[in-house]
């Protein structure tokens, strides 16, 4: 007989996964745990190994090595058993397209033994959204309406769990805004939820996030912590020629990394006892004596961005590596 989680333990538990394609490691030893309650973020690149991990702990995937438990469950030997208890979004969209939105919602809930009636209370702060438009065929909701409504469909069996692979790519910066907020009520509730995103904005609103990176986790910890394990120095570079400036700053012998930032430069140094003032002054000096004008250099407190740009550079045994434009 399976059993749920001992009250305190983690609900998800992944011990070495390793997933293999052919020649590609998809899955490198992942070792990690998710709390009861959590809104837990998994964030990297595309192909970065996230689809797959999320395959894996949904039970559509066997790993190669390795092995994983959530709620409680073996996700390879009790996946029956776990199955109706996962709620699962996953990257693409998935729904009927040629089915409206009522339709498709009461398809999923019969799926396992419901009706929207009995479970609307759950689903009604997103499905209220989508109800004026359930006449409508799902192929025709905007992208932002087919995340909601995919969401929706994975909430209605009322799951202990809920992954999300990537469930914004794709959608307008509003609908992103909305989405995170609505993931926001359901974990006031208590809802664990588990999403990937290569959005590193989207790190600042999970409880907890894991870097990730060619199916490895560089760090994982608080959004705060790990953008304060950034050991150095960090300038923003505003320049009137961006390119010109990243080239320059190439062959600068100062330069640990340079990078572009919205509409700056991010600029560490490889000097380890330099206060960032000296630094920064040295940086504007270089650049002006290579013809590069308008330039003003400023410290800043680095970023989850800037941390996962430090940690890539780390985990390809470059420390020295001066970035890329």
């Amino acid at each position: 007989m399976t059993t749920g989680p001992a009250a305190g333990a983690p609900v998800v538990q992944a011990q070495g996964l390793v997933k293999r394609f052919e020649t590609t490691t998809a899955l490198d030893g992942m070792t990690f745990e998710i709390g009861a309650g959590e809104l837990f973020g998994f964030i990297g690149p595309d192909g970065g190994g996230k689809t797959t991990l999320f395959r894996i702990l949904v039970t559509l995937l066997v790993p190669d090595a390795g092995s994983a438990r959530v709620l409680g469950c073996d996700v390879v030997r009790d996946l029956w058993a776990l199955r109706p208890r996962l709620g699962y979004m996953p990257g693409r969209f998935s729904l009927y397209p040629d089915l409206s939105v009522e339709e498709n919602l009461g398809f999923f809930a019969s799926v396992f033994g419901t009706t929207i009636a009995r479970e609307y209370d759950r689903i009604a702060p997103i499905y209220s959204q989508l109800e004026p438009f359930k006449a409508r065929r799902a192929g025709a909701l905007s992208g932002g309406m087919k995340q909601k409504l995919a969401l929706c469909c994975a909430l209605v069996h009322r799951p202990e769990i809920l992954f999300l692979d990537e469930p914004t790519t794709g959608v307008d910066a509003l609908s992103r805004r909305e989405f995170w907020e609505l993931l926001g009520r359901l974990r006031s509730t208590g809802l664990t939820i588990v999403v990937s995103t290569p959005y590193m904005d989207e790190a600042r609103r999970c409880d907890r996030v894991a870097l990730v990176q060619r199916g490895r986790l560089m760090a994982i910890d608080t959004p705060e912590a790990i953008a304060a394990a950034f050991d150095r120095p960090l300038l923003a570079l505003r320049v009137g020629e961006r390119y010109r400036a990243i080239r320059a700053l190439r062959d600068y012998e100062n330069t640990n990394t340079v990078y572009p930032f919205g509409d700056v430069l991010h600029f560490t140094d490889r000097r380890t006892d330099a206060s960032p003032e000296t630094i920064a002054r040295d940086a504007e000096a270089y650049l002006r004596g290579a013809g590069i004008e308008a330039v003003t250099a400023k410290p800043i407190p680095a970023t989850i961005e800037d941390a996962f740009m430090a940690r890539m550079g780390a985990d390809d045994d470059a420390p020295g590596e001066r970035g890329a434009a």
